[in-house]
């Protein structure tokens, strides 16, 4: 199979500005006084805390869970004393139930490291470890990993790496690939061993040479794993344009990448998955991309569960100048913050501090009916009418051009001339149809 210069149809090439952290390798973050872990970092149910005020809690020792199926325990990222449980914004806007902990600096850990061969792991075991760990899915989407390998264990030919890293800014994954490949073998391994695919696929953007010839070499020993070399495009990175450039098939309308076979997963993910089934590690850190021109110095720092922006950006020596914007994840769909206090969560990729914000330097202009969003579309939709019947309120009428698929990458509303805000119309009348479907039921 064809294994380089692979990509999809649509997308749009975009300035990087990788160089600012790409070459720093990743270090451990510097000590904090506290940590807010929301009990709310994923898709499904919040836990329940399994603490109180006052109580002492371990490095790793679970503080909040849930009986119910989609949802994914919490666990402490430092050891120390519970200040307080109290509701907090995260960076998604919203409001979660956090355990705030003072942290007491000794990180005496609350669980035993192994060293355990994947092949004497049965596949129910894998799950239940992976599920107790907490691991979710870190790179933007939070689903619980133990429901994912759950569903996925009938069908999967290939399981699929999302190394991309498309988003601008974020070299996270791509300095995961360099320094942690050997970990990152292991979570491949044992999803191949959940699904029974029979080959592994790691695809990542040719924009990351380096990482594509260390992992070559770390896989070449492996007949069923391989590297696969991908044009840089934004959103490549998006699952289904992963699997459409590798292996050419296309997810249907309403459906998911296990509807063509293919279970795709991005780097951290696999990672935390190696970690919980072979060491035991629960998910209570991870790599974060501090970048931007607003920061006096760019770092990828492996950075515990609860971390405020305002530690993080203390971590990088403080603002380089005044920041118009800090971004939680990348520019295309990451989230602007407006409170510095927000935690860092299992699924926060990067905090972007901006000098300047090119979201609101331009004025909007009328609809000249380029296409140009059309043409970038990696969905194949019509953005400009979307967004025009959403403008006008018909949001009934989006369905009819299939606004619900539409992933939000922001490439419309990055590409149009007119400077206007295409994807979040499109956004918008997707919340309102979605509101009308629970009102009709």
């Amino acid at each position: 199979m064809k294994l380089k210069n692979l990509t999809f149809k649509g997308g749009i090439h975009i300035p990087e500005f990788k160089e600012l952290s790409e070459h720093m390798a990743i270090e451990a973050a510097a000590p904090v006084k506290e940590v807010a872990i929301p009990l709310m970092q994923h898709v499904g149910v919040p836990c329940e805390p399994l603490v109180k005020r006052g109580d002492r809690v371990l490095l790793g020792q679970k503080i909040g869970d849930s009986e119910a199926g989609l949802s994914a325990p919490v666990h402490a990222s430092v050891s120390g004393k519970v200040k307080k449980i109290e509701e907090r914004f995260t960076s998604g806007g919203s409001r979660a139930l956090c355990v705030v902990i003072e942290n007491d600096g000794e990180d005496a850990r609350g669980f035993e490291l192994t060293n355990r061969n994947i092949e004497d792991i049965s596949v129910e075991d894998m799950i239940l470890l992976v599920r107790e760990a907490g691991v979710i899915g870190m790179g933007g989407a939070a689903f619980p990993a133990h429901a994912k390998l759950q569903g996925a264990q009938k069908g999967i030919d290939t399981v699929i790496i999302n190394a991309a890293e498309c988003e601008p800014y974020l070299t996270c994954d791509h300095r995961m690939m360099l320094e942690y490949a050997d970990r990152l073998l292991d979570g491949l391994k044992v999803m191949m061993k959940i699904t029974k695919a029979k080959q592994g696929i790691i695809g990542i953007e040719d924009n990351k040479p380096d990482a594509i010839e260390h992992l070559t070499i770390k896989l070449r020993d492996y007949s069923n794993l391989h590297v696969a070399q991908l044009k840089t495009k934004f959103p490549q990175g998006d699952s289904y344009r992963m699997v459409d450039s590798i292996l050419n098939r296309k997810v249907p309308v309403g459906g998911r990448t296990g509807s063509v076979h293919a279970l795709v997963t991005n780097v951290g993910t696999c990672i935390a998955i190696g970690d919980a089934v072979v060491r035991n590690i629960p998910s209570y850190e991870r790599v974060v991309t501090l970048t931007g021109d607003g920061i006096s110095q760019p770092k990828n720092i492996l950075t515990r569960i609860g971390t405020s922006i305002e530690d993080m950006i203390a971590m990088g020596n403080g603002f380089s100048k005044e920041p118009k914007a800090i971004i939680v994840g990348g520019p295309m769909t990451g989230f602007a913050q407006f409170d510095e206090t927000v935690p860092v969560q299992k699924n926060t990729s990067g905090v972007l501090v901006l000098g300047k914000d090119p979201a609101t330097e331009y004025e909007m202009g009328p609809c000249i009916r380029c296409a140009k969003c059309v043409e970038g579309c990696p969905v194949n939709l019509l953005p400009l009418t979307i967004a025009q019947l959403a403008l006008k309120g018909r949001f009934e009428e989006t369905a009819k051009y299939h606004a619900q698929s539409c992933i939000a990458c922001g490439s419309c509303s990055y590409i149009c001339p007119a400077h206007r805000p295409l994807t979040e119309l499109i956004t918008a009348a997707k919340r309102e149809l979605k509101t009308m479907a629970k009102t009709a039921r």
